[in-house]
């Protein structure tokens, strides 16, 4: 089993594209059930919030020339390999368009999660321009956390183990 390190995301470093700048979208509101989304992996497979309901969610924007960044994916790969099978997915949203897939694909086959570069939903990016920015969806569909800052394993655990021991809401009866 391959583990992600540093030095892979190093590597993607020396590829460094630019900083996207914030949008004018509204933003989604914690608490709130979070704007639908579809995701496309670096393998081509669509992944939309609908798909999800059940499982608690990660959308994690970073990028290979951003310090935090490189301490976080990490620290959340570690997280995610020891929650095997607990209903968790994490995707991680680059937003380098100068690097290609190619010099992605090693790190790509390290993390236990899958990396994207395209998402669709509206109020979805980096939060005030900032990265890492890290959004958090519930079992239920409710977004739980937004916020621009870098997660550590141990700020990662005390966020998400608390939601993926809840159960998710039981939509009310048909009439």
């Amino acid at each position: 089993m391959s583990v992600i390190n540093r030095r892979t995301l190093m590597g993607a470093a020396l590829t460094a594209g630019s900083l996207l700048s914030s949008s004018a979208q509204a933003k989604p509101r914690i608490g709130q059930p979070a704007p639908k989304f579809s995701v496309t992996t670096f393998d081509q497979k669509t992944v939309h919030l609908a798909d999800l309901i059940g499982q608690v969610v990660v959308l994690n924007y970073w990028a290979v020339w951003c310090g935090p960044c490189k301490q976080e994916l990490p620290e959340i790969d570690a997280y995610v390999r020891r929650h095997v099978g607990d209903d968790l997915k994490v995707f991680a949203v680059t937003i380098d368009d100068a690097v290609s897939n190619k010099d992605l694909k090693p790190l790509a086959s390290a993390l236990s999660f899958p990396l994207a570069r395209y998402i669709n939903g509206r109020g979805y990016g980096p939060i005030d321009g900032a990265i890492p920015s890290n959004y958090v969806i519930d079992r239920s569909g409710v977004l739980r956390y937004a916020r621009a800052n870098a997660f550590t394993y141990s700020t990662f655990d005390q966020l998400i183990t608390p939601l993926l021991a809840e159960k998710p809401a039981q939509a009310p009866p048909a009439v």
